[in-house]
């Protein structure tokens, strides 16, 4: 009978510590974002990683960098830059315009040449557009490869 009570009490605790009408999701919102510049070597050696470093601008102090979406199909790889953008009472926006750079690590595992495609925004008639650049693969260092870049 106690092994009941207790049971019955941690359930009428648990209906009544959480309200459904708590939704922080208001306070902020995911937002895909633009990128204006990347930095990748020219060819990747098979079997070592790579730093693929990127820019955008971060509109006002309300958006701070979240994550990437980062798709792969076959040896092609499409690349975005998420922000988290926090509103409502929190949020205290100043108006920055300010360029981020962030970067991931990437392993050239396969020999063939790869394709990244980097989301550069939406057209005038709501088409993704994309900065392409294919990086070859390599058996060995080539000496006098630098990086390539977009600005």
């Amino acid at each position: 009978m106690k092994k009941y009570v207790f049971l019955l009490l941690v359930f009428a605790l648990s209906i009544t510590s959480c309200s459904l009408d708590d939704d922080d999701s208001s306070d902020y919102y995911l937002e895909v974002l633009p990128i204006e510049n990347v930095d990748i070597p020219e060819q990747f050696i098979h079997g070592e990683v790579y730093e693929i470093t990127m820019t955008y601008t971060r509109p006002t102090s309300c958006y701070q960098f979240n994550d990437f979406i980062y798709q792969i199909d076959g040896q092609t790889r499409t690349v975005a830059i998420v922000n988290t953008v926090y509103t409502g009472d929190i949020a205290n926006c100043i108006d920055e315009n300010e360029e981020v750079t962030v970067s991931f690590d990437f392993m050239a595992s396969g020999t063939e040449t790869y394709l990244f495609k980097f989301f550069q925004g939406e057209d005038a008639q709501g088409v993704d557009q994309y900065y392409i650049i294919e990086v070859p693969v390599v058996e060995e260092r080539h000496y006098g490869t630098g990086t390539t870049g977009r600005n």
